[in-house]
């Protein structure tokens, strides 16, 4: 298994957003969080790649422990060094691509795995236009952030996520700044790469696509699973009243 979170809990003052949440993600499976914004899905994403911490609970990466509840209650997180080696197995992209909009496209991919990994300029510059080229973009491989449609800006971004080669990639609902058609562009990428068996969560609020492409699907609300499985028994035939009223008004 490459990821468990066991127990999860996060509170922002006194709003309890996520409550003793639990699941896993085997090799090579696509599982998509869905559910009502506000839920706590991005905050559930933001704990698992260490941008927020937890105030409980257990993380588990590949085997080992990231993070835990220690004997007084409290959240305790492996050291600096360590956390290096857990940050590198997970990758993520965002809802707003968060490029550099002063580097090229091309450093914007090839800059982390140099900086972070210190692989050389050559090799990073070469595995950046093997990705470019993967994303149907390779000729932007010298232009600036604001010359590139927002459906090209988030293929790189997950050019960029890629080029790190995590064990794991996060998308924060990745679609969601995005008109329609470029919505599709995006989706398609993301497809072939779960049929690479590339190991993903997803947010999404794209029902279809959450259907076709994952091997199991979440439904969160109000900060805890409410209803978990299969996604054609999700979809069609949900057990728990508060998933079939969210889906209500999604065609299924």
């Amino acid at each position: 298994m490459i990821l468990e979170m066991k127990n999860i809990q996060k509170q922002f003052a006194d709003l309890e957003v996520l409550k003793d949440i639990s699941f896993g993600v085997d090799s090579g499976e696509v599982v998509s969080i869905i559910g009502p914004s506000g839920s706590g899905k991005s905050t559930l994403l933001r704990c698992a790649t260490f941008l927020e911490t937890i105030d409980g609970g257990e993380i588990v990466y590949m085997g080992d422990k990231a993070a835990w509840t220690n004997d007084n209650g409290e959240a305790e997180y492996v050291g600096p060094q360590e956390m290096k080696k857990f940050r590198g197995y997970c990758g993520l992209v965002f809802q707003q691509f968060n490029l550099f909009p002063h580097y090229s496209i091309l450093k914007n991919i090839t800059d982390a795995p140099m900086q972070v990994q210190g692989i050389s300029k050559a090799e990073a510059e070469s595995n950046a236009m093997d990705l470019l080229k993967k994303m149907g973009i390779a000729d932007k491989a010298d232009a600036y952030p604001f010359q590139l449609s927002g459906g090209q800006q988030q293929r790189v971004a997950i050019a960029r996520a890629l080029a790190m080669k995590p064990e794991i990639l996060f998308f924060d609902e990745p679609t969601s700044a995005l008109d329609p058609e470029l919505t599709g562009e995006v989706l398609k990428v993301i497809k072939q790469l779960a049929d690479e068996k590339m190991t993903m969560v997803v947010v999404t609020h794209e029902m279809p696509f959450a259907k076709a492409v994952s091997n199991r699907v979440i439904f969160m609300d109000g900060g805890v699973i409410v209803e978990q499985g299969d996604p054609k028994d999700v979809f069609e035939n949900p057990q728990e009243e508060r998933t079939k009223q969210f889906l209500s008004v999604f065609e299924r």
